[in-house]
Order: structure tokens, then sequence, then C-alpha cells
């Protein structure tokens, strides 16, 4: 093999340029050129491409993002537009591919190598945690820690005005920031879309368990069944007179950053092993990891098969709270 391209697609996450370096260098330390395309698939259309050089991933490892870019591409979705992408790889002279992303990702992944016949290999970088087939995706311990750093900052303020904070946190489809992020600061509930909210019991849990505390914090996906931050807490309102409540929305201040000890050794391993295996001659899977070892799974499954959080941490979170 003597060139493969990469990219980075779909929402950003911390870790992103830990895994481009590790597979520029993987490629380079193998005599392999690594061509890397800016701004995903759209980049890829439009033939924006650059055979990398060490000296072009020196120094990225630290910084959160994606050094090559990412974008929305909804020619992609066509054939037509697909074709455009075959024809610039075609010319480049590439023979196996890795993308860097989500379940959008590896959708595009897996058509461009049906229609091109090349090896593509993914890697799960998103901070929500929700790819099948993977422990852990690149970004979501750093944004974890984002997140456990606003909300302890926010119990500090909660705290000296007896106040009831409900915290949103990114989760469209699952509830692993919201989880994790509850367990890590103590807090006393949390909402997720994969268990269906009960506003009374919340009500019932604020008035009666948590009365007398200084401070109150209540994680909630973006995702809950029952609406935003604000939409709860506004439904749970009239219930709680007499009770200071507030939200905040933590936003896009999730994806950025630099990145983690956990996210940078995880891409930098994961990244190594999709050039190894590329060059081994396998083809359409998803890397991630089980414990501390690299696995693998079918591209098709990780996209068809939802990532689910242990929702036995709920009980978790019932019995260590203070009532």
């Amino acid at each position: 093999m003597k060139k493969i391209a990469l990219l980075t697609s779909g929402g950003d996450s911390p870790g992103m340029n830990a895994a481009v370096r590790a597979i520029v260098k993987s490629c380079l330390h193998q005599g392999i050129q690594p061509l890397g395309i800016y701004d995903g698939y759209q980049g890829m259309i439009e033939g924006r491409g650059e055979v990398l050089s060490y000296s072009d991933v020196d120094n990225i490892i630290q910084f959160g993002g994606t050094v090559l870019g990412s974008a929305r591409c909804e020619e992609f979705r066509t054939k037509e537009g697909r074709q455009k992408a075959i024809d610039y790889l075609k010319v480049e002279g590439v023979e196996g591919l890795i993308v860097i992303g989500g379940d959008g990702t590896y959708t595009g992944a897996t058509l461009l190598g049906k229609e091109m016949h090349i090896p593509i290999i993914g890697l799960p970088g998103t901070i929500d945690n929700d790819i099948f087939g993977t422990d852990y995706t690149i970004g979501f311990d750093t944004a974890l820690n984002t997140v456990i750093d606003a909300v302890d900052k926010i119990r500090d303020t909660a705290g000296s005005h007896h106040r009831v904070f409900f915290v949103e946190v990114m989760g469209r489809d699952a509830g692993f920031i919201a989880l994790y992020s509850a367990i890590a600061s103590g807090a006393e509930s949390v909402l997720i879309p994969e268990e269906k909210t009960d506003l009374v019991k919340l009500s019932d849990d604020i008035r009666n368990n948590f009365k007398g505390r200084r401070s109150t914090i209540i994680m909630v996906a973006e995702g809950d069944d029952e609406g935003h931050a604000l939409d709860i807490m506004n439904k749970v309102r009239p219930s709680l007179e007499g009770y200071d409540l507030r939200h905040v929305v933590l936003g896009h201040i999730q994806r950025g950053g630099s990145p983690s000890v956990h996210d940078r050794v995880l891409a930098t391993r994961l990244g190594n092993r999709a050039v190894q295996l590329l060059t081994e001659g396998t083809s359409n899977i998803a890397l991630g990891v089980r414990g501390q070892e690299i696995v693998t799974c079918p591209i098709e499954m990780a996209i068809k098969e939802h990532a689910t959080p242990d929702l036995n941490l709920l009980q978790l979170i019932e019995e260590v709270r203070t009532k």
C-alpha cells in the first residue's frame, strides 16, 4: 500500500488531532504516503487534499478540534457527489481510507468503500460516546472533564444561594455525558433519553429529599423526552414554590479544549492500529476498545447498532446521593 487517505468528519472532538498525528506518523514509518483531506467529505469532493509530512503533525497532539477541519456535505449523500470524490481519490492513487468521526462519517465511508472498492477503517471520534463496539470514543473523557469543571463551579454559586440548577449537557440521542458527569459531580438527579422522565417524581425529590440542602444539581441530556433544561425547569416550577430554580446550558464548550491524557493515548493507539490493519489487508471495520484491549467490529454493525449507557448507574446515583 503506497497511499492512505484520512479525514475527520461530523462534530469535532478532542483527540482527533492525536489520531491524525498517529495515522500520519505510522504511515510515514512504513513508507506510505498519508493524504490528509481537508473539511471531510466536502473537501474530498472538491479535491482538497495534501500529502502530509512529519512536520505537518508535530505539536498538534495537545490541541482540541481538528487541524483537517470538518464540514457537513449534502452533496456526498448523492451518487453523483460520491463519484466526484471517487474520481479524486483515483487521481491521487489512494489505496485505503481511514475516517475519524461518528455514525454519519461511518455511513459515508461505507458507501464510498462499496462504490470504489477501496478498503476503509473507522475510528470513533465523538464526545457523545454513542458509537457501538467501543467502551469509549475519542473525546468523551475530555468532554466529561470539561463538564465536571463547569458543574463544580456552578455548585459553588448554587450553594451560596440555596439554588437548584438544571445543567444541560450534550447528548441528543444518548445520555452518556449526563449520566457519567452526574456520578462524577455528585449531582442529585439525572435525566437522559434512555429513561422516561417522571416530572412528578423529580419535583418530589427536589421538594422532599433535598429539602434543607444548600444546593441541588440536576443533570439534563439535551435529548431528554421532556425537553431541554429550561423546559423541564419551567414544567416543575409550579410545584416548587419558594425554590430558587436556575438553568444553564454548557453547549459547545464541551467539544473544545486540550484533550485529556486518556483521549490522547486512545486516539494514538487507534490511529496506529488502523494503519497496521490496512497494510495487513483488513477492511470495512470500526476500531474501539474494550477494557485496555483494542477491538474491531464490522463497520456496518457499528452503524446499525446504537450504544446505550448502563442504566444500573441510575440506581447508583439514587443510593449515593444525600437525602
